[in-house]
């Protein structure tokens, strides 16, 4: 797993952003980053009647920046591998913010 070097995708009206969620850990954290290039993170929530996905989105909110209303879950709701859209920011911002928060 590479720590530092990632690439994000700008949408239409924000960013996307791949994420590999591991719940029920000790601790909210990123990990890293993955060597196809996606967020890995860790939750102390389980993956059980959403709470996964809603700490995954407050956690993302609060690490970025950026409202929660702004942020969401575009494909893979029940799996581990999320496609995360975050609005209003773009890929080069939202890359910053993940490499301040791993220093």
């Amino acid at each position: 797993m590479r720590s530092r070097k990632f690439h994000l995708h700008d949408g239409k009206k924000g960013a996307a952003l791949a994420v590999r969620l591991t719940p029920k850990a000790s601790r909210n954290t990123i990990v890293g980053v993955m060597d196809d290039g996606a967020v890995k993170i860790h939750l102390t929530a389980p993956p059980v009647d959403g709470k996964a996905n809603e700490a995954l989105i407050k956690f993302l909110s609060d690490v970025l920046g950026v409202a929660k209303s702004r942020i969401d879950i575009v494909a893979g709701a029940t799996g581990r591998d999320k496609l995360i859209s975050i609005l209003d920011m773009d890929a080069k911002m939202v890359q910053q913010r993940i490499h301040e928060y791993l220093e």
